[in-house]
């Protein structure tokens, strides 16, 4: 059954091409062949764009190709062939929406970004713009409260829908967690949820960790990075010593516009100065 959009849940797909619903899941976290939206339920829809994938796959695998061969044809040819939505259009009806306090517009706008761009397109170019333009108007007083919680409300949701499990991947582990006393959560979601596409496990803890825990849970898994963010430039200077002890033992990164190179530097650790997607990105690479 399909939605009003034409979106079908994987049985569907799988009924349509004739392909079973686990060479699909594996196509898409292998490849990145499809391009589900998530439903707030957490259900995957796909389009008439990712049944069309599927064929051309199959022609691409008829013609002899290896499954990592055809899905990178695919994704090429693809990409040529559809036409990019414009990415300032919907920062500017995301913006709008969400102003409006409208969730469904907000929803829709978004759910297109997913589908059409993928989800680091959408973060690195409409959200966290979007974000860093809402922090700017937020110290100009040109909106209330209401309006902050409500867009940070939504679009967390939607991030923290992408990510069904968080360690689904078979590389290295990253522990994340914002600083003691620090609420905003974005930025750190954002960060995991690119690292995670890129292989890695992630093990999120969130807001408002105190130290001691993001220590104790870093003894217990002996991750390869460990990530302490922070968008307020008051939460992390307090914790110079823990901070040190911590990156004394493990690959610790401090992020958010709340941490300093000068910190960064005196306690031995990284700094994540980008956009969460660019710093994924150079993290991955390693």
């Amino acid at each position: 059954m399909a939605t009003a959009d034409g979106l079908v849940r994987i049985g569907e797909l799988s009924r349509r091409v004739g392909v079973g619903p686990d060479r699909l899941r594996a196509w898409e976290r292998r490849y990145g062949l499809l391009r589900p939206v998530r439903t707030p339920g957490g259900f995957r829809l796909y389009s008439r764009d990712d049944e069309q994938r599927v064929r051309d796959m199959q022609d691409q695998l008829a013609r002899g190709l290896s499954a990592a061969q055809a899905a990178a044809v695919v994704r090429a040819v693809r990409r040529e062939a559809t036409p990019s939505a414009p990415l300032d259009e919907l920062r500017s009806r995301l913006a709008t929406a969400l102003a409006d306090f409208d969730d469904t517009g907000a929803n829709a706008v978004l759910d297109r970004l997913f589908a059409v761009h993928g989800p680091d397109v959408a973060m690195r170019d409409v959200i966290y713009p979007y974000l860093r333009e809402l922090g700017e108007a937020w110290e100009r007083a040109e909106i209330d409260v209401g309006q902050e919680h409500f867009a940070s409300s939504l679009l967390e949701s939607r991030l923290l829908g992408l990510v069904p499990v968080w360690e689904d991947g078979t590389g290295p582990r990253a522990l994340l967690a914002c600083a003691p006393g620090e609420l905003h959560t974005l930025g750190l979601t954002g960060f995991g949820i690119a690292l995670r596409n890129r292989g890695w496990r992630v093990t999120y803890l969130g807001a408002d960790t105190p130290i001691a825990m993001t220590a104790r849970t870093a003894r217990t898994l002996a991750p390869g990075l460990v990530v302490l963010a922070s968008a307020m430039s008051h939460h992390l200077p307090p914790l110079e010593d823990e901070l040190r002890a911590l990156a004394a033992s493990f690959r610790l990164a401090l992020a958010g516009a709340g941490a300093s190179r000068e910190l960064a530097e005196r306690v031995g650790a990284d700094l994540l100065d980008e956009d969460p997607v660019t710093a994924a990105e150079h993290v991955a690479r390693g």
